[in-house]
């Protein structure tokens, strides 16, 4: 057994090549092998957001406080509040973060297949994030 202590990983912020606006980073956990998850408390103030991106083994979030906003490739943006949990499959392009006007913090959970967790793309622009 291993207790992760809250607070026991320094907290970072987002960096500027995959976040636009004040994104935060808490990470929680990274599995030890053979397992391969990672997990992180992620809050972005109101209008942040990720690039677009996928995950070679999907995603989870798990959202914890305030309003948000997820759309994969091709639908529509989807408001997201705390208790909603959302799946991204495995190669599937997407983007989350806050609402424009509300704060935003989820658990994300990934996994990494041996290239890392995660290929970053494109920013999102402030038309495609208003929808």
């Amino acid at each position: 057994m291993k207790i992760m202590r809250a607070g026991s990983q320094p907290s970072g912020p987002g960096p500027e090549d995959y976040f636009t606006g004040q994104v935060r980073i808490d990470p929680m956990f990274t599995a030890e092998a053979p397992g391969r998850t990672s997990g992180a408390l992620v809050t972005f103030e109101p209008g942040a957001r990720t690039a677009w991106h996928k995950h070679p083994a999907g995603q989870t979030l798990i959202v914890t406080a305030g309003m948000g906003r997820v759309q994969r490739e091709g639908g529509e943006i989807e408001e997201i509040r705390p208790g909603d949990v959302v799946w991204f499959p495995a190669g599937e392009k997407h983007w989350h973060g806050a609402s424009p006007e509300t704060a935003m913090s989820h658990i994300a959970i990934q996994e990494n297949l041996g290239k890392g967790p995660v290929t970053w793309l494109e920013k999102v622009s402030d038309d495609d994030y208003a929808g």
